[in-house]
């Protein structure tokens, strides 16, 4: 739930910041030059580049393997279907990686272009394109509503953004009083529905089914994350790089999207290629749900009452946790 909510604040800059572009940044540019833009660009670098370096002078204490294998073991033994496996043993964790890998590459990361500039004629080719559902919103938007100007399009993208952030702001909510994973389940369902609506739709149902698949999509990534990484233990740290590097599906599905839109001469029913992807990442949430063994290892933190509460262990866990010590009586908890 917390990672979901830190994602929908990000998501407000997926808004927000198309906006700014367009009215602030590249508000005189009518040109197809880079370089009347480039100072930009510039001012983002250094501004990343000193954020980094304030993360590496910060004293943030480091949490370690035995940190977090000390942590499985205080919630009471709920994880005892993960102990002392090894990395490639964890087969959740694998099968989270492949669902993120094929739902990252059908959904995508757009940033609409300003709608003051043209595009560039490089890049005219639906197939030279980067990212899937989400990166083709306007060519989809614009070939599929009649008389749709591709700033129209861009609009249309930003409204669709807007569906994306108020998604995780609902979907947060909803974690906060039903399982992660009934919730992960009701999402995913719905981006398979709508996704499967919009290839056949055309005009303003096209774009209702395309807004309401970016909506249904707002949770599915950090979802993906977090329940992929459950019970880990002493390899969560490298369990979360094995799912981060999974994004890697983002440049891998979309050439396939955009060479079907090409053959087809039309972005409408090129959209059956994510839609395909979809469907395979939707076994993770299925079997989070349906797999009593893994739903048991889903909802494990939920059981536990680790750090929550006026309930806490005793002096003696508390101590034996800090020293690295056995002698924690582990599911024992009492009133400190």
């Amino acid at each position: 739930m917390r990672l979901n909510f830190a994602q929908a604040v990000q998501a407000i800059g997926t808004v927000v910041g198309p906006v700014l572009a367009s009215h602030v940044f590249f508000k005189n540019v009518n040109d197809n030059s880079l370089e009347s833009v480039q100072w930009v660009y510039l001012g983002i670098a250094i501004f990343v580049f000193i954020l980094a370096g304030v993360f590496y002078i910060a004293n943030i204490p480091e949490v370690t393997d035995a940190d977090m294998e000390r942590q499985m073991e205080l919630t009471g033994g709920v994880f005892t279907a993960t102990e002392n496996k090894s990395l490639k043993s964890q087969y959740h964790l694998w099968w989270a990686a492949a669902s993120q890998f094929c739902y990252v590459g059908s959904q995508g990361n757009p940033y609409p272009a300003p709608s003051h500039l043209k595009p560039l004629e490089h890049l005219t080719n639906k197939s030279d394109k980067t990212v899937a559902v989400a990166g083709y919103f306007v060519n989809y938007v614009t070939e599929t509503r009649g008389h749709t100007t591709a700033a129209q399009g861009a609009n249309f993208l930003a409204g669709a953004q807007g569906c994306f952030a108020a998604g995780r702001f609902l979907g947060t909510f909803f974690m906060k009083f039903a399982k992660p994973r009934w919730v992960f389940l009701g999402f995913f369902t719905g981006v398979i529905i709508f996704q499967a609506a919009a290839v056949g739709a055309r005009k303003n149902a096209g774009l209702a089914c395309l807004n309401l698949v970016l909506f249904f999509e707002s949770i599915c990534f950090p979802t993906i994350f977090t329940l992929g990484i459950r019970g880990l233990g002493k390899h969560t740290k490298t369990g979360s790089t094995v799912i981060v590097g999974a994004i890697i599906g983002g440049a891998v599905i979309p050439p396939m999207l955009g060479a079907a839109a090409d053959h087809f001469n039309n972005t409408g029913p090129a959209m059956f290629v994510p839609l395909i992807f979809f469907v395979l990442a939707y076994s993770f949430p299925l079997a989070v749900n349906l797999h009593k063994p893994l739903a048991k290892l889903m909802d494990g933190f939920l059981e536990s009452e680790v750090g929550t509460g006026d309930k806490g262990f005793t002096v003696e866990e508390a101590v034996a946790a800090e020293t690295g010590g056995t002698g924690m009586g582990v599911g024992k908890r009492e009133d400190i």
